[in-house]
């Protein structure tokens, strides 16, 4: 196991629609990350965040984050978004041109 937790770099691949850059197979202990593309139009379709929270970093584009199917929230590059734990989402390019970013999920634990 330690020879999988040591500093890592990735190169993101241009023109991809879905990257996986990190998780448990690629040596983190608890976080997942990708990298996304979508076209003009597309979605990622809905999905939950379960037990971990989730940030995405916007890279490109213009979109919109859609929770629980009602609640939408538009967003454009150089932005930051966080999606809290067991949470419906969605997210979807409205902009023209690609919808580019990562997004980094980590297992979300109470405090004691």
């Amino acid at each position: 196991m330690a020879d999988l937790l040591k500093p890592k770099i990735l190169k993101l691949e241009s023109g991809a629609k879905y990257q996986r850059l990190f998780n448990k197979d690629s040596g983190t202990r608890g976080m997942k990350s990708g990298h996304v593309t979508l076209k003009e139009g597309e979605e990622i379709g809905e999905h939950s965040t379960n037990d971990s929270e989730e940030a995405l970093v916007i890279l490109k584009g213009k979109g919109q984050l859609v929770i629980n199917n009602e609640d939408a929230t538009d967003f454009e590059a150089d932005a930051v978004l966080y999606v809290p734990p067991d949470t419906i989402h969605n997210v979807k390019n409205t902009g023209k041109g690609i919808l580019e970013y990562i997004f980094i999920t980590s297992y979300a634990s109470e405090k004691k």
